[in-house]
């Protein structure tokens, strides 16, 4: 890892990278979408290729509501930083260690990973066509509270990594 991106991620402001990804979800980017792309400054993605692969995982997996995308949107931030591409890999069980405890700092602090829990839904997928974004949409859910929390815990979490 460069020194600079070296410093970038042990200095990260977690307010800042809550709002960053908050805003995001607010101009109309799905929530997984909202939290790798708040990350793309230190990620250094290209932008079209991150926002396409993240596509897929907002409302729960494609409106299918199981993990959040939120959730999900941080878990591709901790891969690109800190998985492995080397299918035989020594430190697999690591990567697979901060992905667990992400996801429980997140349950902690929100009470569930699932986005159906997450905003008191009855089982099973959506309509795959979402809602139109307007200020009642915003109101009525939780989603830009959730993402600011996912990007605000994962910013927190990734000092305490860069700096043990």
């Amino acid at each position: 890892m460069d020194n600079n991106l070296e410093h970038k991620l042990n200095t990260l402001d977690p307010k800042m990278y809550g709002e960053k990804a908050e805003k995001l979800f607010t101009e109309g980017y799905n929530c997984a979408q909202a939290v790798v792309y708040a990350f793309n400054d230190i990620l250094e993605l290209d932008d079209k290729m991150i926002l396409s692969l993240s596509s897929s995982f907002g409302g729960g997996m494609g409106r299918l509501r199981e993990v959040c995308g939120a959730v999900t949107g941080a878990f591709m931030v901790l891969g690109v930083l800190y998985g492995y591409s080397d299918v035989n890999a020594p430190d697999k069980g690591d990567h697979y260690t901060r992905i667990q405890e992400f996801a429980n700092r997140f349950k902690e602090d929100n009470g569930s990973i699932i986005c159906r829990e997450l905003l008191g839904l009855g089982s099973g997928a959506s309509e795959p066509t979402p809602e139109k974004r307007t200020k009642e949409y915003y109101e009525k859910r939780p989603c830009p509270k959730k993402v600011y929390s996912s990007a605000y815990i994962l910013a927190t979490y990734i000092n305490e990594i860069e700096n043990n």
